[in-house]
């Protein structure tokens, strides 16, 4: 099956497939492995030169997961309003968190001698997440998973029936899987040297309903872009991949990090902005070596969590990319007929936006449930006799609906009005 066969293929059952996914908006990403035993990333084997010996050794003495820490993530993220999680099965260190006949360099085999996906599933399924399952396709360990590659044939085929089968593991002997997460397409290219679609087709022959990355360098069910929300370049469906900690996404020392953390107006804050967007948020906790949680993550997911709770019918669902604006302080989402207003800052007892070109029929606070006085005059709309401080006691981050009724909103970024005002 060529590329254009390969992608009608898929197209054909994306909208059923993906349903979910859009409507989830919010995930968690978990970066655990031998890394978290350091405290300096999760890149650390390879930007300090670690040898084989003194990881393994360090996975034998330090990296202590105990059993049930798994759940503690997964009940975590349902506390925090997410609706999927996705946990590193590999990272590029090479070291496999399940009981891998391929890939003897596991979680079974040393360290822990637990099998780490088998919990993260199982606590999944048990309080209703959706399974997501990250697989790094560069290997530091592996023999053949360098440059040997490139070149030489024969290396590149054993490695690519090693991903294979690493790859035919996780979709068979773990039930239902809702995402597959690439990521390090690297030494190879491109597509075709990965035979990213032929291995692909076998994962969707055997996960029907799975959603994948494009990160095997094949336009697949969604993009990623990592550490940023830039989503201008994005087409499509999308999802923004942050971080608590800004010098690293596994592996951290939390009491070092803390000054370079988010707190819970910075993840609500990006989950808006991908709202604007149209786009989903995933984010990432980095558990300690034994798999417990940092106190000050778990307490400021779980804020997130509440906030979410109070605003949930302007959180889930699709939004229109780019739909329609606000002012300084807030950003907006467009959802049908619907704009939902994320006001940052409180800005007192009166606010106005410039440049929607009609009024809503009704605009309303979500947060405490009131209606707000409120006028349309010649493209600006003003918010009358609000409260003088902002209604949301959780994070002051209030929301407002503005209902258009049977109208599509219409808005401009440059209004007629400031167009005559700068004679341009």
């Amino acid at each position: 099956m060529n590329l254009e066969q390969y992608q009608k293929f898929t197209a054909e059952t994306r909208e059923r497939r993906i349903a979910w996914w859009r409507d989830a908006r919010f995930g968690m990403f978990i970066h655990y492995g031998i890394y978290s035993c350091y405290g300096r990333g999760e890149w650390i084997r390879m930007r300090e030169g670690i040898s084989r010996e003194e990881y393994l050794n360090t996975a034998n003495t330090q990296f202590n997961y105990k059993s049930g820490n798994a759940e503690e993530w997964v009940n975590l993220a349902k506390k925090a309003g997410m609706r999927y999680a996705i946990l590193t099965t590999v990272h590029h260190d090479g070291f496999a968190l399940w009981d891998s006949k391929t890939n003897k360099y596991n979680s079974v085999n040393y360290g822990p001698h637990i099998d780490i996906v088998r919990e993260f599933v199982d606590a999944c399924r048990k309080h209703g997440i959706r399974v997501g399952l990250y697989f790094s396709l560069v290997n530091w360990d592996h023999e053949d998973g360098g440059i040997a590659c490139i070149e030489d044939m024969a290396a590149r085929e054993r490695y690519l029936t090693f991903v294979d089968n690493c790859m035919r593991e996780l979709m068979t002997e773990y039930g239902k899987i809702d995402i597959l997460w690439y990521d390090g397409p690297s030494p190879l290219r491109n597509a075709e040297e990965w035979r990213s679609i032929e291995r692909n087709l076998m994962i969707r022959s055997l996960q029907p309903d799975i959603l994948i990355n494009d990160r095997s360098l094949v336009e697949e069910d969604f993009r990623n872009c990592e550490d940023n929300l830039v989503f201008g370049p994005l087409v499509g469906d999308w999802e923004a991949c942050l971080r608590f900690s800004h010098t690293a996404f596994g592996g951290v020392d939390h009491p070092a990090t803390l000054p370079f953390k988010d707190n819970a107006h910075d993840i609500v804050k990006s989950m808006t902005v991908c709202q604007y967007g149209g786009g989903n948020l995933v984010y990432n906790i980095a558990p300690n070596a034994d798999g417990s949680i940092d106190p000050y993550e778990k307490e400021t997911l779980e804020t997130v969590g509440k906030w979410m709770a109070r605003h949930a019918e302007a959180v889930y669902g699709p939004t229109k990319r780019g739909g329609c604006g606000a002012n300084g302080i807030s950003t907006s989402a467009q959802r049908g007929n619907k704009v939902y207003l994320y006001n940052w800052i409180w800005g007192g007892t009166f606010a106005r936006i410039n440049g929607y070109k009609n009024a809503p029929k009704s605009v309303r606070c979500l947060t405490n449930g009131e209606n707000v006085d409120f006028r349309y005059e010649n493209g600006v709309l003003y918010f009358n006799n609000l409260p003088e401080k902002s209604p949301d006691d959780i994070l002051n981050f209030a929301v407002f609906e503005m209902d258009f009724g049977d109208e599509e909103p219409i808005y401009n970024l440059v209004p007629a009005n400031m167009i005559q005002f700068m004679n341009i």
